[in-house]
């Protein structure tokens, strides 16, 4: 039975490139490791589609509400329904010394941040570096192998799957009518990437969960015990 407007999935895939079948990205750590593509430090395992609300490209999201809980698919993806068509307008050069400033030393294939756009360093000449702001598959058609891993339906679930996109784990959450209440206790690290996270995760809560009206974080800290030399 195919999944309607704001139902939550989670699915496992593998991309590839149609061009060459090389692996662009898999949810799966096994798969990474046996086609010799695993990262250390990356995270592997199901990732959330929210039916209606644009979290997954245009291709996979269209797949997806078409299939059912525990269905596999295999879909060829064009550009313009994955990462859009490749623009010559998006390519441009830039001053060795721009980088500098910024304390950045490029190299080719570097992605970078310049002015809250996302680049790839393409080539170093002397002093000038080209630099491509279209996405690194722009262009690409892609081969994706989809299962669906499971439907959510009670809140908790749903709560926790939108933390784990930003790589939170409550140590509570419960939905009362349009409230969500989220406990962070302390073991949780509560660094600059948890406060970033945290302010994403409940800007999704509000985008993906339309019934939620306010959402309220607890944060708990402990004293640390000085050690005795």
């Amino acid at each position: 039975m195919p999944f309607t407007s704001g139902e939550f999935v989670t699915i496992d895939y593998t991309a590839r490139r149609a061009s060459d079948n090389s692996i662009v990205y898999t949810t799966m750590e096994k798969t990474a490791k046996d086609e010799g593509v695993f990262e250390e430090g990356s995270k592997y395992g199901p990732q959330l589609v929210v039916i209606g609300k644009n979290n997954a490209i245009k291709g996979v999201e269209d797949a997806v509400k078409e299939m059912s809980a525990s269905q596999q698919k295999t879909i060829t993806i064009e550009p313009k329904d994955a990462f859009g068509d490749r623009s010559e307008d998006l390519v441009r050069v830039m001053k060795l010394s721009d980088f500098r400033d910024r304390e950045i030393e490029p190299a080719p294939g570097m992605r970078v941040n310049i002015d809250g756009t996302a680049v790839t360093v393409k080539s170093i000449n002397s002093a000038r570096v080209v630099v491509d702001a279209n996405h690194p598959l722009a262009g690409e058609k892609l081969v994706y192998d989809i299962k669906v891993v499971k439907k959510l339906d009670s809140d908790t679930e749903k709560v926790d799957a939108i933390a784990d996109m930003y790589a939170l784990k409550p140590d509570n959450a419960k939905q009362e009518n349009a409230a969500v209440r989220l406990v962070f206790g302390t073991k949780v690290n509560k660094d600059a990437d948890y406060f970033i996270n945290k302010s994403a995760m409940v800007s999704a809560i509000f985008r993906f969960m339309d019934e939620v009206k306010n959402v309220s974080v607890e944060e708990q800290y402990s004293r640390e015990e000085k050690k005795e030399e």
